[in-house]
C-alpha cells in the first residue's frame, strides 16, 4: 500500500507531502497504481521547480518508495495550485473503488 500524507499549513495551504511504500496492485513494471501516483508526484515536484521560485527540500529512497517534499516557506500561488492539482489527482485515485485499497491518503497540519 502507498501511504501518502499531504501537509497543510495553518492557513490551509498545501506545503508538502510524504509518500512511502509500493501499491502492490501488480508486479513491478506493470503496476498502474504506483505509476499513476509516481507521475502525479514527480510532475508536481518538477513543475514547482521549473515554474516557480519556491524553495523546497526533498528526500527520496527508491527502494522504500519514499519521497518527502516540503516547501521552505509559504507556497506561492503557483506552487499552491500545483499542489492542489496533485492532491485532486491523488484523492480521485484513493476514492476509486478499484484502487482505494492500494492508497492510504491522509492530511496533516504542519
Amino acid at each position: 500500500m502507498i501511504q501518502i500524507t499531504l501537509y497543510r499549513n495553518p492557513q490551509k495551504e498545501y506545503c508538502g507531502f510524504r509518500s512511502s511504500g509500493h501499491a502492490g496492485f501488480a508486479r513491478a513494471g506493470q503496476d498502474i497504481v504506483c505509476a499513476s501516483v509516481s507521475v502525479l508526484i514527480i510532475n508536481t515536484i518538477n513543475s514547482i521547480e521549473t515554474y516557480t521560485k519556491d524553495k523546497f527540500s526533498v528526500v527520496s529512497d527508491d527502494k522504500k518508495g519514499l519521497i518527502d517534499y516540503q516547501l521552505k516557506d509559504r507556497p506561492s500561488k503557483e506552487a499552491e495550485l500545483l499542489l492542489k492539482a496533485m492532491a485532486l489527482g491523488l484523492q480521485q485515485l484513493a476514492d476509486d473503488k478499484h484502487y482505494a485499497r492500494y492508497i492510504d491518503l491522509t492530511f496533516e497540519e504542519v
